[in-house]
């Protein structure tokens, strides 16, 4: 292993430069990159319930590698993935498991990574319980900017529900609804019946709202609830200071004292509201904190995602099953293309006018209206097609159809925007095609259709030479593919 190298996870090895070389890159327009630590950082803390005192270690990681733990105290150091799939246990707190190796109580340290939009994270850690610090993910989150956010090379890919998913569990009174949306928001309401809580509601708009809105939520149970804990052999870790303990009915003396000693104080105080008098950080803490567990839980579908959570009564269980539900849509959707999701109200990266400064191509044969994304390897193009183009009235006239030929041009032109993106001048360029393989005709495109084209690299571009890969959409349905070969030229030369 040289001095640039650090090993990552067992068996692969990962360069130090390749983060190190990204982190003072620009973003790419309409593109948001993946993220990881800047430097790797520790915390140490005991887990709520085993009450075994464990370090966290977390390790900077490549792009696409998610959120893994290792257990570096067991043999051959196994690695855990932060996925639904490896979820074993959700009675108070969210379990994983792989073969030997378990982790407990992800969730708060989860969250704090979803929270602060950290894409890639190994975490090392020499327990079998992500300590509870507070009882909130305000401790894990300070530490991640402590460390510092690098950005890395590869676009983050998110997950856009594609249509309402539901969740019921009569039992527990538990509803839960997630539709489609172009932010992702959650929306709690949590009733204990109890007159000293209520009813509450808890909201966040936007994930950028988490560290000063929800983060330094602590996790809370009711005294009654502490009790049986207690009785189970739980909690073993558990303080006043890492949970807040709802008092709500009168608690004798010699159950104070008993706590007491539970605790390692020297007196416990139980008055109507909370234990030792502790102070709310938020008048609705207590539907904040379950706001805090579903980020963290939802974290396990593998992806962040776009789309509005409405939840009534949530629990871990509740949040797992949801989660599972998530996933199996996003397998099925992984095998079904969709095209590009857009905002027809929001700016286009490049208007008609934009387009013009790039492209050579003029009224009649410029047959793209719009760029909405570009980044070094893909560009998304909308054609709009009206009635009125030039060629329908000799084309099948009476039944007018989209020719195949114009098709390929609109798309080779989305390409030219996305092959000129590499140059500082390119309006000082032409793109001249120089190979089409592979085209298929799927559908036909009728006057009225909205034409949507998203085009990726094949291969790094080199000497000015793009090979790409196309679709066309009309909805979510591929009207036409290709793949296509370009090249770009300096205007006061001819192709070679």
């Amino acid at each position: 292993m040289t001095e640039n190298q650090t090993l990552v996870e067992p068996g692969r090895i990962e360069s130090k430069k390749s983060t190190e070389m990204q982190e003072n890159k620009p973003e790419t327009a309409g593109v948001v990159r993946q993220t990881t630590l800047r430097n790797p950082v520790t915390i140490n803390g005991v887990g709520l319930h085993t009450g075994v005192l464990v370090s966290l270690t977390f390790q900077p990681a490549p792009e696409n590698h998610g959120y893994k733990f290792r257990r570096i105290d067991l043999p051959g150091q196994p690695v855990v993935e932060a996925d639904v799939d490896n979820v074993t246990d959700t009675d108070r707190g969210t379990t994983l498991c792989k073969g030997e190796a378990r982790i407990s109580t992800v969730e708060h340290v989860l969250a704090a990574l979803a929270g602060m939009e950290i894409d890639n994270i190994l975490m090392d850690i020499d327990g079998p319980e992500v300590p509870i610090m507070d009882g909130s993910s305000k401790p894990f989150l300070d530490l991640f900017e402590k460390a510092g956010i690098a950005r890395q090379s590869e676009e983050r890919h998110y997950y856009h529900l594609s249509e309402n998913i539901t969740y019921e569990d009569p039992t527990r009174k538990t509803e839960m609804l997630a539709v489609p949306s172009e932010d992702f928001r959650i929306t709690v309401m949590v009733d204990y019946n109890s007159d000293l809580l209520g009813t509450q509601h808890a909201t966040l708009y936007n994930i950028r709202e988490f560290k000063s809105e929800i983060s330094d939520s602590r996790t809370f149970c009711f005294l009654y609830e502490l009790e049986m804990l207690l009785e189970h052999n739980l909690i073993k870790g558990g303080d006043i200071n890492n949970a807040i303990v709802v008092v709500d009915k009168p608690v004798s003396e010699d159950k104070l004292k008993h706590l007491a000693k539970i605790f390692h104080k020297e007196k416990v105080t139980a008055e109507r509201g909370f234990l030792n008098n502790a102070k709310l950080r938020f008048q609705n803490e207590p539907a904040r904190h379950k706001l805090l567990d579903i980020v963290g839980d939802l974290t396990l579908v593998g992806a962040p995602l776009k789309g509005h959570i409405l939840a009534a009564r949530p629990g871990h269980v509740a949040n797992v099953a949801f989660a599972r539900k998530i996933k199996e849509l996003m397998k099925r959707d992984r095998f079904r293309e969709r095209a590009p999701r857009y905002d027809i109200n929001a700016s286009p990266l490049f208007d008609i006018n934009g387009i013009m400064k790039i492209l050579p191509h003029r009224h009649p044969f410029l047959f793209i209206d719009k760029i909405l994304e570009l980044s070094d390897h893909h560009v998304v193009g909308v054609k709009n097609v009206t009635h009125n183009e030039w060629f329908f009235p000799g084309h099948f006239p009476g039944a007018p159809v989209l020719p195949g030929v114009i098709q390929i041009e609109a798309m080779a032109q989305a390409g030219g925007i996305l092959v000129l993106n590499t140059v500082p001048d390119p309006e000082n360029y032409l793109t001249y095609f120089m190979k089409i393989d592979n085209t298929k005709f799927r559908d036909m495109v009728l006057p009225g259709d909205t034409l949507v084209f998203r085009l990726k690299l094949i291969s790094p571009i080199r000497r000015g030479i793009c090979h790409m890969k196309g679709k066309a959409f009309v909805g979510d349905k591929v009207v036409m593919e290709s793949e296509m070969m370009a090249q770009i030229v300096r205007k006061n030369r001819t192709k070679a």
